[in-house]
């Protein structure tokens, strides 16, 4: 079995960790980034290598159905079984064990001793309680003491408790992880973008309970027939040249309607599969999106493009062929958020690229799927959002850009309060870099405290800038600090006075504050999204003010970068830690 790389480094990593540590290890894998290899590679293992028994514990049928089948594809000499009521298996003496945790989590003792028990989807073990996964694993330690734990998951958090990973939980350290980015670059998953709805609903108003939107409410704002036909109308144009929209709806009434207005108004074939859909109406509408030989045992019917559903399609559903998921639910999961656009990560010869199209305002409420911020309860709903949309286009892009990159549109300055430029800089993906200028109207010094600092820690000049009427830039001058932070801020002063750099604070904001200081016409900031901050990476300066001793001089402008940044946009700047030392600044 040949692993990719990322694969073959998150083996090695679980294999280090169950040498060296107690504990039991998760492993973070973005959703297709092919959990099944290592499942097979570490049962091929713990078998062949170590004569040991393996469990798999999933928590949906989809996932019990395409383990088992990938296993038995990708180590077919070893000996699969299944545990499922609901897929009519009781297999108990397999060398591995694929099992519902429904059916299994009160038979720990039929299914005797394991060596090794993997759970696939691990961020569905609660937190605390009596759950099933908790009940089965005390049970499985009793009969083997020790039995050791590893989890698989894209997700590593819960909605309300934050990390799964705890020092007293039955997971206890991530071993290894790999980020949605890096495999969009080394080309393992498809690249995405994403687009909002040209009308919302009214958000502002949704309670929560348990971590979640009410769905009651949530139905209620988003199943107006206003919304569903605009909705509607929107999908069936952005998809035209797409092959495979899956759609998420906000209950069933809602999905009903979405169906209707495709069907009937657009004459677009649409599929609806919840909770209480028949398996074999499901088992039809599935092979028919897939596209794949399954279809034609239904009657001949032909490829279904649009398959709309609630709560059924997010985890565990594998189908590599769409290419657009429609996000027409709100939703206060990162986790849900995450498992819906992940549908769509799968690679396929049919597609160049996945679009997400999100009328819950989820892009801008969660930020981008590989560097989700997975808030505390009672801080929902502050800071700023993090990305804008397009007015014209509704593309959702990162919010330094001041064009859309889709359409060409120009946005208006953005407006930000003063000190506190919290830089809405993301998109769908982190880690895009804006560099834009700004034309300097004011500046303003003042001497900064670190909060909480002793009484002798080295104080700074603070200098902001303003670009707009509510849109300010701040840096750090670290004049009294020693070493190479010292060295930054001489150089800093040496372009703008002919004086020398004082010693104090309070000296150099007096100096400045004079009109000594040359001024500042513009500046160049750098934004990169995902991260909290901007950075200003260069200026335009006007004349220095003359020399007391000297007559007329020659005065021009001076263009001056942040010593130390990268002409190079797409590289990273260097580490600011040694620039701003430790100081309570926000780089």
């Amino acid at each position: 079995m040949e692993l990719r790389p990322y694969q073959r480094e998150a083996v090695d990593a679980v294999y280090r960790y169950l040498r060296e540590r107690d504990g039991n290890p998760v492993i973070v894998l973005p959703t297709a980034a092919g959990k099944t290899p290592l499942l097979a590679t570490i049962c091929d293992d713990a078998i062949t290598k170590w004569n040991g028994r393996v469990l798999v514990l999933a928590h949906v049928r989809e996932l019990l159905e395409q383990t088992r089948g990938h296993l038995a594809e990708m180590a077919s000499h070893l000996r699969v079984g299944i545990y499922s009521a609901g897929l009519r298996r009781r297999d108990t003496d397999h060398a591995v064990i694929v099992a519902g945790i429904q059916s299994a989590y009160r038979r720990a003792c039929d299914l005797g001793p394991f060596h090794l028990v993997l759970i696939d989807e691990a961020h569905m073990i609660p937190p605390e309680g009596d759950g099933m996964y908790r009940q089965f694993l005390a049970d499985a330690k009793v009969i083997n003491p020790n039995i050791r734990v590893i989890g698989l998951t894209a997700t590593p958090f819960r909605m309300t408790s934050g990390p799964i990973c705890t020092p007293d939980g039955y997971l206890n350290a991530i071993c290894y992880e790999i980020g949605v980015k890096e495999l969009i670059r080394d080309g393992y998953l498809c690249p995405l973008r994403t687009k909002a709805g040209h009308d919302k609903a009214d958000f502002e108003n949704l309670h929560v309970r348990g971590g979640e939107f009410i769905p009651v409410e949530v139905e209620a704002a988003m199943d107006t027939d206003a919304l569903v036909r605009s909705a509607c109308a929107e999908i069936v144009e952005y998809t035209k040249d797409r092959h495979s929209v899956l759609i998420f709806a906000s209950g069933v009434q809602h999905g009903r309607h979405i169906q209707q207005i495709l069907q009937d108004v657009h004459g677009v074939e649409c599929g609806f599969v919840c909770g209480a859909t028949p398996d074999t109406e499901r088992d039809e509408l599935l092979a028919r999106f897939r596209g794949n030989g399954q279809a034609a045992l239904f009657g001949g019917k032909g490829p279904l493009k649009c398959l709309c559903n609630v709560n059924v399609l997010t985890t565990g559903f594998d189908a590599p062929n769409i290419d657009c998921v429609a996000l027409l639910r709100p939703t206060n999961s990162p986790g849900l958020y995450y498992q819906c656009c992940g549908r769509g990560f799968r690679l396929h010869p049919s597609k160049k690229d996945c679009l997400i199209l999100d009328y819950g305002g989820n892009v801008l409420r969660h930020g981008p799927v590989d560097a989700i911020r997975v808030q505390e309860q009672d801080k929902r709903g502050e800071g700023e959002a993090p990305a804008k949309e397009c007015p014209n286009c509704h593309e959702l892009v990162v919010a330094g850009y001041q064009t859309c990159p889709e359409c060409g549109y120009e946005f208006p300055p953005p407006e930000r309060q003063r000190h506190e430029p919290k830089a809405s800089t993301e998109s769908v993906l982190s880690g895009e870099v804006t560099v834009l200028d700004y034309e300097v109207q004011a500046v303003t010094y003042a001497v900064h405290v670190k909060k909480d600092a002793p009484p002798d820690h080295p104080r700074t000049m603070r200098v902001d800038y303003q670009v707009g009427f509510q849109l300010w830039f701040s840096e750090w001058v670290c004049i009294e600090h020693t070493g190479w932070p010292r060295q930054r801020a001489e150089s800093w002063w040496r372009e703008r006075c002919h004086e020398a750099c004082p010693a104090t604070a309070d000296a150099a904001v007096e100096i400045a504050r004079s009109g000594a200081l040359a001024p500042t016409l513009s500046i160049k900031v750098r934004q990169v999204s995902g991260e909290k901050f901007p950075r200003i990476i260069g200026y335009t300066l006007g004349p220095k003010s003359p020399r007391p001793s000297a007559g007329s001089g020659r005065h021009e402008l001076v263009e001056c970068r942040e010593p130390g940044a990268d002409e190079d946009i797409e590289q990273e700047a260097e580490p600011a830690a040694a620039w701003y030392d430790d100081l309570d600044v926000p780089f």
